[in-house]
């Protein structure tokens, strides 16, 4: 299999946990690249499900090398958790996972700073799973922040981390919440080091010998192209580039080393969180909810949901130069009459092909759609493309001439097997 980047095309949540996995098979290794524990990816492996956050998916597939990369920031408390959750449902990790020692720590003080700052916000909040992910990317760049090499050298980590709690407990205090203990803090994630040490590593090193050997990479992107830090619905977004170029900074491989890039997205849309969405609709979110579907890994969360935005998906073909498409969840579509796309915006007095920049201009868009006939039969066992019923392929090809790329996986449902390789 080329170098892939897999990136997701909507607002995250398109299913890329098994998308990951089914291309895995062909790769190598695979490297998580950016984002936090604030991701969840969804696995199911014949009856049993995992939810990673920050270990690469690609750790449930036998014998394959696993990259936690340098644009990733790494709440080692909650990476040791499910290291040991993986070896209690019998995955080996050991020789198995690398984690980048310039990745940056997360902290208890970024949880705090993170929680208290979307209480300031009010009506205006983020919709942050207050992981403390934004906190600790805005250290990152204010030049500030421990890395996880820092946390591997004992002395120059209590020194490095007395100073920040000592600065970071003035803001707290100055919010209205407590200080946190520099022993307590101190004592917890010095344990963690010594747990964590035998994997962490210089990856960057690691992954260019490995691609001199000819080694298949997979690039694993968190969260979705409308949550990029600079090509999202800013400010509603994440902290991170989730977009393909973020997985080159991310991992210190270059763009002239990625062949190809896959872009996941689902047969309609859905984003957690605030900020806008123009083709929310509470009939395909009622149903879907009913359903038991479309509730975050990580949060639990409800996912509001709406109708396919072709729009939005073009732009994201753009912005990551996406080659070919995997779409998720067509199962989901099973049972309706009729199905919408947008296939534009009205947008003060104008029609619109594209995504407006401008946060209050795209919030007052209206979707422009056309209809597509349902099917009205499962589509759960359907294991080819000539199994899927007719106003399904219809359906498929049409969204993705819409979306500009090239249909290359379908999913119809969260099993390995539920997958389709055109």
């Amino acid at each position: 299999m080329p170098n892939t980047i897999l990136v997701g095309a909507q607002w995250g949540d398109e299913g890329k946990g098994k998308i990951i996995d089914v291309l895995t098979e062909g790769a190598d290794i695979v490297v998580r690249t950016q984002g936090g524990n604030n991701a969840g990816h969804t696995v199911y492996v014949g009856k049993k499900k995992y939810v990673l956050h920050l270990i690469p998916s690609g750790m449930l597939r036998k014998g394959k090398i696993c990259v936690i990369g340098n644009g990733v920031v790494i709440d080692p408390i909650g990476l040791l958790s499910e290291i040991n959750g993986l070896k209690d449902l019998g995955v080996k990790i050991n020789g198995r996972l690398m984690v980048s020692e310039t990745a940056h720590v997360v902290l208890p003080y970024h949880r705090e700073l993170d929680a208290q700052r979307e209480i300031l916000k009010g009506k205006n909040k983020i919709g942050t799973t207050k992981r403390g992910i934004g906190p600790a990317y805005g250290d990152k760049a204010a030049r500030t922040g421990l890395r996880m090499v820092d946390l591997m050298n004992p002395e120059r980590f209590e020194v490095l981390l007395r100073m920040r709690i000592k600065e970071n407990n003035e803001i707290l205090r100055a919010l209205g919440a407590k200080g946190l203990s520099f022993k307590k803090v101190h004592e917890t994630y010095r344990a963690a080091a010594d747990a964590l040490r035998p994997y962490v590593e210089n990856t960057v090193v690691l992954l260019h010998e490995a691609h001199r050997l000819g080694a298949s990479i997979l690039f694993e992107g968190a969260q979705g192209t409308y949550l990029d830090i600079d090509h999202g619905t800013y400010p509603f977004v994440t902290s991170s580039n989730t977009t393909s170029g973020g997985a080159c900074t991310g991992s210190g491989m270059p763009p002239n080393r990625m062949d190809r890039v896959v872009g996941v997205m689902k047969a309609y849309t859905t984003r957690v969180g605030e900020g806008p969405l123009p083709t929310e609709d509470a009939q395909i979110s009622d149903m879907l909810h009913g359903m038991g579907r479309e509730f975050g890994a990580t949060t639990g969360r409800a996912r509001r949901c709406g109708w396919f935005d072709a729009v939005a998906t073009r732009n994201a073909t753009m912005v990551n130069g996406i080659d070919e498409l995997a779409v998720t969840n067509l199962d989901g579509l099973d049972q309706l009459d009729k199905i919408k796309v947008c296939g534009g915006y009205r947008c003060g007095g104008k029609v619109l092909d594209y995504v407006p920049n401008d946060i209050e201009a795209f919030s007052s868009c209206e979707p422009i759609y056309m209809e597509f006939p349902g099917w009205r039969v499962s589509t759960e066992k359907a294991r080819t493309w000539k199994q899927l019923p007719l106003n399904a392929r219809k359906y498929l090809k049409a969204v993705a001439e819409m979306a500009c790329a090239e249909l290359s996986i379908v999913s119809v449902g969260p099993a390995r097997e539920q997958t389709i390789q055109l």
